[in-house]
């Protein structure tokens, strides 16, 4: 089912905002924020890339840009820097992020034209941003099991999601460890979220599906929908949002696929855990 028919060049970071009962998500590439309340659509424009989110009040967010991560008020539409991202690098741009249990906020970098190996893996904690993965190319599939002992994430383009222990405050100890390797299969992971029963829920780039793992990573489940370039997933409540792009598609596969870049939606799919709030 579509939630949404504006098309996005490349939508991603779906957020659902607890407090709000409203979900919020970015077309990167069309520097736009999203939403929606019944029939009422609303979008906000920036001078900058923008990609994801967190909520931090009933009416902020902690968006990431490509410059910076800042508080963005939703009824006044002001804004203001919270720490500068990457800011001295013009190649890299912010990607998929998500906060995560302990209040912490990660966000991903990567190349504006997919430069290999440009991007990374950041988290901000109270105050601190700290880089905790470099190397990354297409930075995805940040998430977080119910339990806050793992983060998850990937770099699209090895075909694998990586799992990674946490310690108390919610920053990496040790190494991380392949959780899914979709390489075989030519899969493309991109974002993710995890369901209040620790299923992974992956959007498959070019597959036109969510997938459900299980914490043995066997895949268990998945959604369809009708946008081959499906890019994140989000929970509200027992429905299941999902972000699409248009990226990549020539003439013939939009014609083919008239709802790609559009926001779809399913119901009664999973439980999902309620969205972090982010603790500046």
């Amino acid at each position: 089912m579509i939630f949404d028919d504006r098309p996005c060049d490349l939508g991603e970071g779906p957020l659902w905002h607890p407090g709000r009962a409203q979900l919020f998500w970015f077309d990167i590439l069309g520097r736009r924020l999203m939403t929606r309340m019944g029939d009422e659509q609303q979008e906000w424009r920036f001078p900058e890339i923008v990609s994801a989110a967190g909520w931090v009040s009933q009416n902020e967010l902690l968006v990431a840009s490509e410059t910076r991560l800042f508080r963005f008020h939703l009824e006044t539409g002001a804004s203001e820097t919270v720490t500068a991202l990457d800011a001295d690098n013009p190649t890299t741009r912010s990607n998929d992020g998500r906060a995560d249990p302990q209040g912490g906020f990660w966000i991903g970098t990567m190349g504006k034209n997919a430069e290999s190996g440009a991007g990374a893996i950041w988290r901000f904690y109270r105050g601190t941003l700290r880089k905790l993965f470099d190397k990354i190319t297409i930075s995805n599939s940040i998430c977080f099991p119910p339990d806050g002992r793992t983060a998850q994430f990937s770099d699209t383009v090895t075909g694998r999601v990586m799992r990674v222990a946490l310690d108390t405050d919610g920053w990496p100890k040790g190494e991380p460890e392949v959780f899914l390797d979709l390489s075989a299969e030519g899969l493309n992971p991109d974002g993710a979220v995890v369901d209040a029963n620790g299923l992974t829920w992956l959007a498959e780039w070019g597959s036109a599906r969510v997938s459900a793992y299980g914490r043995d990573g066997r895949r268990v489940h998945h959604v369809a929908f009708d946008a081959p370039h499906t890019s994140c997933p989000a929970f509200g409540g027992d429905t299941l949002y999902c972000t699409t792009a248009l990226q990549g598609m020539d003439t013939a596969a939009r014609a083919a696929f008239p709802h790609a870049g559009k926001t779809f939606m399913a119901k009664g799919v999973a439980k999902g855990q309620t969205e972090h709030q982010v603790i500046l």
